[in-house]
């Protein structure tokens, strides 16, 4: 599973998700708004594409416009509304335990500079912590484990195979165009695939 039918099968599950449209060239951007483009590809390799996070909607047309003329006839552009991340973290689920890493503010700050606040091993009715346990706290903790029995039942074929659901999370907010926080806190998932 790449990132593509990742993003397909976030949107066939009844999980809080982004609210990504496929960019088809016609599509404006409010200017009252901060934007994320992203990319996937119909095959093939797909970590680390072309991406923009947090820009205006003059610069989110331009950036839309660019990778789609460059990826339309090998993947797809994607954009939804850019949100601020409070925690963020990676959720790996197999038949056998779930995995969640969990750290402040955004995703990045765990992938791309190796943050971390806590790691919640949960295996059976046995619950390990590394890090700050109370990091989540667990109205928290409880929001991203009523999902685990529904992502088990719909990737099951792919947990018979051995392999892990990866799933990218955040507890967000969303933002006007000068990055005031709009609403109420909600958990939001990202990205699903197989690894």
């Amino acid at each position: 599973m790449n990132k593509l039918m990742g993003f397909f099968e976030l949107k066939n599950l009844n999980l809080p998700i982004i609210p990504w449209e496929e960019y088809t060239g016609t599509q404006s951007f409010s200017e009252d708004r901060l934007w994320t483009i992203r990319t996937a590809l119909f095959k093939g390799q797909d970590q680390n594409l072309p991406r923009y996070i947090g820009v205006d909607g003059k610069k989110a047309k331009e950036c839309a416009d660019r990778l789609y003329n460059e990826f339309k006839d090998k993947g797809i552009v994607i954009f939804y509304p850019y949100f601020i991340a409070q925690k963020s973290g990676n959720l790996c689920v197999n038949n056998d335990k779930t995995i969640i890493e969990a750290v402040r503010g955004d995703l990045w700050n765990l992938v791309t500079y190796s943050k971390r606040d806590v790691t919640i091993v949960l295996s059976g009715n046995k619950i390990e912590n590394d890090g700050d346990k109370d990091f989540l706290d667990n109205t928290e903790l409880d929001e991203i484990l009523k999902y685990i029995p529904q992502i088990k039942q719909e990737f099951k074929e792919i947990l018979l195979e051995g392999k892990n659901i990866l799933l990218e999370w955040s507890f967000a907010y969303d933002c006007d165009s000068q990055k005031n926080i709009i609403g109420d806190k909600y958990l939001v998932f990202y990205e699903a695939r197989a690894v």
